[in-house]
């Protein structure tokens, strides 16, 4: 299995793509060493949410290496964030454009779409189950989508990104009164350096499934990784920085399902129509 899956009994579904090391050794062959190394990784991400259990989430993580196919872009290949440097479905560069591939190495489109299948379809396939399954017993789900980043990357932004970097595809993927519960408690954080809508305004997962007519509330959550652990990774989620991060997102994501309600039947019959 290529990622870990957990049923709660809640409406909140936390998806973690991003967190995954596994490389099959065929493909790591194939890399280069700065390839190998895997520095985009989201470095502890899943551990740092750790307590979600406690408010009966499902945990879909996932295992596999980003660098393997990214989870978080869309299949059809269309960029995110059009004129802007980013990474495809499977990656042939790390974030600050250093080649992944030994020369000759690079996947084609064969090798794409066979990865895209092994690797993309199931977790989707499942994770689509979880927010079907959630929104039959409780009429709706928040989907979390936790991410995480080094705090400067010149290739993707311009200088330091903030701590907290919310993502609700400027207000698309959930219902206002949800995205304004969030916002009012990140903005009212002190300490915190935040964005709303900013460089990260939510991935393909967030974009594919936020749905509110549906029931379904998404919202990504981009980390720089200063407010959890040294950088650069791998290592050790920073025990200090975690105890005072850890309440913040709990009381972000208590606040978001505070704030959803299942959609009414008007909305639901629109969207089933649409």
């Amino acid at each position: 299995m290529s990622f870990d899956l957990q049923r709660g009994s809640g409406p909140l579904v936390l998806s973690v793509p991003h967190a995954g090391t596994e490389v099959p050794p065929d493909l790591a062959e194939r890399m280069t060493p700065q390839g190998r190394a895997l520095p985009d990784t989201d470095w502890r991400v899943d551990e740092l949410y750790d307590f979600v259990e406690e408010l009966g989430a499902s945990r879909i993580v996932a295992r596999t290496s980003r660098y393997v196919v990214d989870l978080n872009r869309d299949p059809a290949g269309d960029s995110l964030y059009p004129g802007r440097a980013t990474t495809e479905l499977v990656p042939t560069t790390t974030f600050d454009g250093t080649p992944l591939y030994r020369p000759g190495a690079i996947p084609d489109a064969e090798e794409i779409e066979s990865r895209r299948r092994r690797w993309f379809d199931p977790y989707h396939a499942a994770l689509s189950d979880l927010l079907d399954e959630t929104i039959e017993r409780h009429g709706f789900a928040l989907l979390w989508d936790a991410h995480s980043i080094v705090s400067r990357s010149p290739r993707l932004f311009d200088g330091l990104l903030p701590e907290l970097n919310l993502g609700t595809n400027s207000g698309r993927s959930a219902a206002p009164e949800v995205r304004e519960a969030v916002v009012a408690r990140l903005t009212g954080a002190s300490g915190w350096t935040t964005v709303v809508d900013g460089r990260f305004r939510g991935g393909w997962i967030t974009r594919r499934y936020g749905r509110p007519e549906r029931g379904v509330h998404a919202l990504q959550m981009e980390l720089a990784q200063r407010s959890y652990m040294t950088e650069p990774g791998p290592g050790p989620v920073d025990s200090a920085r975690a105890a005072r991060l850890r309440p913040l997102l709990r009381s972000l994501i208590e606040a978001a399902l505070g704030a959803a309600r299942p959609p009414s039947s008007t909305a639901v019959q629109g969207a089933r129509s649409g």
